[in-house]
C-alpha cells in the first residue's frame, strides 16, 4: 500500500481556513481531518475525538514527556494545543492524506518534519480591514480578542512565502477552486 501524505492549511483567525477545509474533505474521502489535541475547554457543539481531544493540562504535559506529539505549543492565553503523533502515523500508514488545519507556527513545524511528503497551504484575507470585518462578524469575541488577533494576523500575514501556496479568500468559491485545484496536483504527484 502506497504511503499517504500530508497537507498543511494555515492563516490568520478568521481568513476562511476551516470552511474551506470542511468543503475539501467533503469532496475528497481520501483525505482525513488531523484531530488536535488542546487543554482549552470544549466549545458549545464540539465533541470529544471529532473536534479536538480536550485533555487536562497534567495529561497533555504526560504526553510531551512521553514524546507522543509531533509538535505542540502554548498560547498566550495558557491553552496548549498539539498533534498526537499516533493518529498521524496510522492514517499516513494506511494510505490517507492527513489534513492539519493549525496556526502559522504548527504549520511551518509541520513542513519542517514532513518535508517533501506535505504540500502547506497559507489562506490569505484579501486585507487586514476585511480581516477585522470577519472576526467582528463573527460575533464570538470582544473588542481587546480581536486587537490581539489582528496584531497576531499581521505578523502571520509576514511569514506567507514560507509555504508552498498562497491562496486568497476574497470570495470564497474561487478560493476553494484554488485550493482544490492545488490539492488534485498534488496527489497525483
Amino acid at each position: 500500500m502506497k504511503k499517504g501524505k500530508v497537507i498543511i492549511i494555515t492563516a490568520p483567525s478568521g481568513a476562511g481556513k476551516t470552511s474551506l477545509a470542511k468543503k475539501l474533505m467533503s469532496e475528497h474521502k481520501d483525505i482525513l481531518f488531523s484531530v488536535s489535541a488542546t487543554t482549552r475547554t470544549p466549545r458549545a457543539g464540539e465533541i470529544h475525538g471529532k473536534d479536538y481531544y480536550f485533555l487536562s493540562k497534567d495529561e497533555f504535559q504526560s504526553k510531551i514527556d512521553a514524546g507522543e506529539f509531533i509538535e505542540w505549543e502554548e498560547f498566550y492565553n495558557g491553552s496548549r494545543y498539539g498533534t498526537l503523533r499516533y493518529d498521524v502515523e496510522y492514517h499516513l500508514n494506511n494510505g490517507y492524506f492527513v489534513l492539519f488545519d493549525v496556526e502559522v507556527n504548527g504549520a511551518a513545524n509541520l513542513k519542517n518534519i514532513f518535508g517533501e511528503s506535505s504540500l502547506s497551504i497559507f489562506i490569505s484575507p484579501p486585507d487586514i480591514s476585511t480581516l477585522e470585518m470577519r472576526l467582528k462578524g463573527r460575533g464570538t469575541e470582544n473588542q481587546e480578542t480581536i486587537k490581539l488577533r489582528l496584531e497576531r494576523a499581521e505578523m502571520e500575514l509576514a511569514q506567507a512565502k514560507q509555504f508552498d501556496k498562497v491562496v486568497v479568500n476574497d470570495e470564497f468559491e474561487q478560493a476553494y477552486q484554488s485550493l482544490n485545484q492545488f490539492v488534485t496536483r498534488f496527489k497525483k504527484q
